[in-house]
Parts: C-alpha cells; sequence; structure tokens
C-alpha cells in the first residue's frame, strides 16, 4: 500500500508538473506541440452555421450599421457572451457599415471551439488617433480555437489615409507604430480567410505569439506610397500558414521577424510592395532565432524587393536558417533575390559593427521572370559570419531594360546549379 501510495504521489507530481509547464508556456505565448484541429478540413465550412450553433448578432446588442455611431461596446459584448457560451457560437456582423475603435476579443472562451466570428460587413476604424493607446485597432487574443471569415464580403477599412501623416517612422527608429488592422496575439489554432484589410493606419495582419494559424484567401490593400503598411507581419508565433492571398501595399508584403518557425507561404501575389522579407532581424536585444522558412508559388509584380533577407549591423547574436523561396515569379522586380546584411533603413549606422545575425540554409530554386536592376542576385553578407550554405539552382532573371543581369555575392558561401542567368558570381 505503501509503494502504491508513492506512486500516485508521484504520478499527481508529474501532472502538476506538465499543467505548470503548459500555463507557463501559454503565458509566454506560443503553447508548442498541440494537435492541428484543422488539418484536411474544408476551411470554407465555417461560412454555413452548424446544426445547434448559437449566433450572436451583434444588431441584437444595439450595433448600428450606419457608419457613423460608435459600435465598440456592442461588439464586446457580443463577443462576450459568444465566447462564455457553453455550446458551439458565432458572432456574426451582418451587412452594413460599423464604425469602431480599438476592441479587444478576448480569451479564454468556454464551450465548444472553434468560437466563429463572420464578417459580413464593412467595420470602419476611428479616425481619432487617440483612441489608439496601443498600436493595434482589432485584436483576438488568448484563444484556443478560431475562425474568423469574412466569406469574401467582409471589409476591415482602417481608414489610414487620415493618419499616415503622422508617421514618422522614415526619419526615427524609436518612432511609434500606428494601430495594425488585425491582431493575433496567443491565439493557437486559428483561421483568418475571405476578409479584405483597406488602408491599415499600420500593418494589415499582426501574427504575434501564435501556434497553428492559417490565413488564406485575404486581399490585403494600401497604396504604394503608404507608410509601414506591411501586408502580413509575423513573430513569435510556429506553424503559420499563408496562402492564396493577394497583398499590396506600402511595405513589405510579408514580413517574418525574431522567434518566427516554420512559417509557409503558398501562392502569394505581392505587388505594389516591398517583396517578401525575412527581417529585419537584428533590431532588438535577445531576439530569438528564425527557422524554417519556406516561400513557394508566389508572384511579385513591381516590387521594391523581391525575396529579401535583411538584418541590422551592429546586432546582437542570433541566427536564421533552413528557408526556401522557389517557383517563383518576378515581374519588373528591383532586387529580385537579396540578402542585405548592412540593412539601414534610417542611415544612422555608420561606424557600426557587422550584423551578428547567423544566415545559413538558404536555398532559391527556380526563380524566373525579369529585374529592373541591373544586379537581379544581390548577396550582402555579414564579414564577421559569412552566410553559409547559400544555393542557387535553376535562376532565369532577364532585365527589363536592354542588357544583361549581373550578381554579386560578398561573404557567401554560394553554390550553383541548372540554367544561371545572371552567370554565377565570381
Amino acid at each position: 500500500m505503501a509503494i502504491a501510495g508513492k506512486a500516485c504521489t508521484l504520478t499527481i507530481l508529474i501532472i502538476l508538473c506538465f499543467a505548470l509547464a503548459y500555463c507557463e508556456a501559454y503565458a509566454k505565448g506560443v503553447v508548442r506541440g498541440v494537435p492541428d484541429t484543422f488539418r484536411g478540413s474544408n476551411l470554407a465550412r465555417h461560412d454555413v452555421p452548424a446544426p445547434g450553433e448559437k449566433i450572436f448578432n451583434v444588431l441584437q446588442f444595439g450595433a448600428k450599421p450606419d457608419g457613423r455611431k460608435d459600435n465598440t461596446q456592442a461588439f464586446i459584448q457580443a463577443w462576450r457572451a459568444a465566447c462564455d457560451f457553453k455550446g458551439p457560437s458565432r458572432l456574426l456582423i451582418p451587412g452594413g457599415s460599423f464604425l469602431i475603435s480599438q476592441v479587444v476579443f478576448g480569451g479564454p472562451c468556454g464551450g465548444t471551439t472553434p468560437k466563429v466570428v463572420q464578417i459580413l460587413g464593412t467595420l470602419k476604424g476611428s479616425t481619432d488617433i487617440s483612441e489608439y493607446p496601443e498600436a493595434y485597432w482589432i485584436v483576438f487574443e488568448s484563444i484556443v480555437g478560431l475562425v474568423v471569415t469574412g466569406s469574401g464580403k467582409g471589409i476591415l477599412d482602417g481608414q489610414g489615409d487620415s493618419v499616415w501623416k503622422y508617421n514618422d517612422c522614415s526619419h526615427s527608429s524609436d518612432c511609434q507604430p500606428l494601430p495594425a488592422n488585425l491582431r493575433l496575439n496567443k491565439v493557437t489554432n486559428g483561421v483568418i480567410r475571405g476578409l479584405t484589410s483597406l488602408n491599415s493606419k499600420g500593418v494589415h495582419l499582426f501574427i504575434t505569439n501564435c501556434e497553428i494559424i492559417r490565413a488564406r484567401n485575404l486581399h490585403i490593400t494600401a497604396p504604394a506610397d503608404s507608410p509601414n503598411t506591411d501586408g502580413i507581419h509575423v513573430s513569435h508565433s510556429n506553424d503559420v500558414r499563408i496562402a492564396k492571398s493577394t497583398i499590396r501595399t506600402g511595405d513589405d508584403c510579408v514580413s517574418i521577424i525574431q522567434g518566427a518557425t516554420n512559417i509557409r507561404i503558398n501562392k502569394v501575389t505581392c505587388g505594389p510592395g516591398h517583396g517578401i522579407s525575412v527581417g529585419s532581424l537584428g533590431k532588438y536585444e535577445n531576439e530569438e532565432d528564425v527557422k524554417g522558412i519556406t516561400v513557394k508559388n508566389c508572384t511579385l509584380v513591381g516590387t521594391d524587393n523581391g525575396v529579401r533577407i535583411k538584418s541590422y549591423p551592429g546586432s546582437k547574436e542570433s541566427s536564421a536558417s533552413s528557408m526556401l523561396f522557389q517557383d517563383i515569379i518576378m515581374n519588373n522586380v528591383k532586387n529580385p533575390i537579396i540578402i542585405d546584411q548592412g540593412y539601414c533603413p534610417n542611415s544612422k549606422c555608420s561606424n557600426k559593427p557587422p550584423s551578428r545575425v547567423r544566415l545559413s540554409d538558404i536555398h532559391y530554386i527556380n526563380i524566373r521572370g525579369t529585374s529592373s536592376t541591373p544586379n537581379a542576385v544581390e548577396l550582402f553578407c555579414s564579414s564577421q559570419y559569412p552566410c553559409q550554405n547559400v544555393e542557387l539552382h535553376d535562376i532565369d532573371l532577364k532585365s527589363q531594360q536592354r542588357g544583361p543581369t549581373a550578381a554579386s555575392c560578398t561573404n557567401a558561401k554560394v553554390r550553383f546549379g541548372g540554367k544561371m542567368n545572371p552567370p554565377p558570381c565570381k
């Protein structure tokens, strides 16, 4: 009996340890190793309420679709009811125009997952910047099991053209970012699909501290000269898949920064914008590594960069590795393939030591199209930590103008294979 009692006590202690470890991981953000509940499922099925699903319509909570009344509190109350409901539930935002300011749709939620948010109308962000104490407009956070669907109709209109004049990030590295249209924070097993994000004040979709996120069939739009309107920004997250989306912005179509692992981008059309970027890296203290980035079957049109890896000089040590860029079409793109480890957007980096971000295992395969700059391939790596195991295979980048294209490789260990246009670096 004594042995059995000790075994029981030990079992309880082990369970408690696992529980405490899980809670600590959840508090920090990403919960690793959870099953993907959406694997192999038809995500479009969430556009139609399931049998027995309770619908919480924001109109029932006092929201007015007139584009003038502030509906923030009505939205929060409707969400709270849907989130706390013990069975399957849906927050419904019907057709019409709804004005809201900063809103937090927070969990954890009770009952059956996923919780579904269906946006069939247009949400308009308040243009009073004082109503945004933090750099987001709409945030979903601390939720396990979430579907946000626009069913091809929903629009998030940040009305950013009213506040872009306040953006001073081109002059200051310590600037305050303007609010993102949509932010996911500490969401596990989440889907964002069928939405249009229009004229965000800042980043359109910001994914951070998340695990297993699917972003599909998104239309992200802002003028080419809109400042810092990145399409999708990913940090501190694992297993994020971005697919079948069109992104036209004034900054990176997709930007992947510290702590991002196992990120897959497939069938994305980008442009105008600054391309698809890993980085900027090395900007902050104690940055987490980036690993496992796959970009495939994408088309870039008229962008300022193609596929880019960028890091600041003078950075602390970190790494970015296991990156694949494959089957990509470039149409009149500046710098189609570029590594820039001397990235310095504010021109305040003179006399700084080389970047200490270690780049390795980078593969560029079957990238073709036209370059608007003579150097179609520009690999500028750190003199302290040269790029390791870089592969270029079957590259065919012709000049948009007359004349040949060229490749430049500095501090990079590169191997070439297949067709190479421009010719390999010497």
